[in-house]
């Protein structure tokens, strides 16, 4: 049996089918699920799958360094909020700038100064407020910069660590993406360890390609028995692209996955 609640990104997987249908899908075949921007789902259609939902994105625009930009972030967060609760309160996800349709930050920021990183902590302070007036837990991922998301500040798990720590909040925690830290700095089974306090939810794709356990060059079931090392009972997701059948990739997923 596994330690974790595993899900899949129904974003990824399962590609043929609309969306309310890759989400009944993964429900009948054991996962909890995950999803990028709800601002244009139906998202009483997908409560009603009967779907546990453990992570939804958590803001709309916005970013953490600039005073308009959080006061957007906060706005839009606070929207998120509202569509979370239709969808049984999952986690809201931020990342460390507004990203576009490609993945990339809407405003690029190459040099982080020491004001950014003040300024970021006021804006999560802020964030996790409103976690604690809404009883909701928002995560803060990492992301790689070499590949998928050039010009994100605070995207090394290390800052996103930083950051988590120094808000200090039960509702703002790390959402610690393994595929994009391989990517950007390596020594995962470390990492997982030096992240323990602050995980509140775990992200996994192989490297390089971002798809499926099996697929790559990380050992999955290594990362795995790291993580249940540490006490962690949380939600495992597979945010990764289907590298054939879906159905096949995500039993790869839970093979991975499953500890003792």
């Amino acid at each position: 049996m596994s330690g974790f609640t595993l899900a899949v990104c129904a974003e990824m997987v399962f590609r043929e089918l609309p969306l309310p249908q890759r989400v009944r899908t993964l429900h009948e075949l054991g996962f909890a699920v995950e999803i990028w921007d709800w601002t244009t789902q139906d998202l009483p259609a997908l409560a009603a799958t009967g779907a546990t939902f453990t992570s939804v994105t958590g803001y709309v625009d916005g970013e953490l360094v600039d005073p308009d930009g959080a006061d957007r972030l906060l706005a839009g967060a606070e929207r998120a909020v509202a569509a979370a609760a239709v969808l049984g309160r999952p986690n809201l996800n931020l990342h460390g700038a507004g990203l576009d349709d490609r993945g990339l930050p809407v405003r690029p920021v190459h040099v982080v100064t020491g004001p950014m990183w003040l300024a970021a902590e006021r804006t999560l302070r802020r964030i996790a407020e409103l976690g604690r007036a809404h009883d909701v837990v928002f995560t803060l991922e990492n992301l790689n910069l070499a590949v998928d998301h050039p010009g994100t500040p605070f995207a090394a798990a290390a800052d996103t660590r930083a950051l988590v720590a120094a808000v200090d909040s039960p509702h703002l925690r790390m959402n610690l993406d393994l595929y994009h830290a391989q990517i950007g700095e390596g020594n995962l089974v470390q990492l997982v360890r030096d992240s323990a306090p602050w995980i509140g939810e775990v992200q996994v794709a192989d490297v390089p390609g971002r798809c499926e356990p099996g697929t790559g060059e990380l050992h999955h079931p290594a990362l795995a028995a790291a993580l249940h090392g540490i006490g962690y009972t949380g939600t495992v997701a597979l945010e990764a692209w289907a590298s054939g059948d879906s159905t096949l990739a995500v039993q790869r997923f839970r093979d991975a996955y499953t500890v003792p």
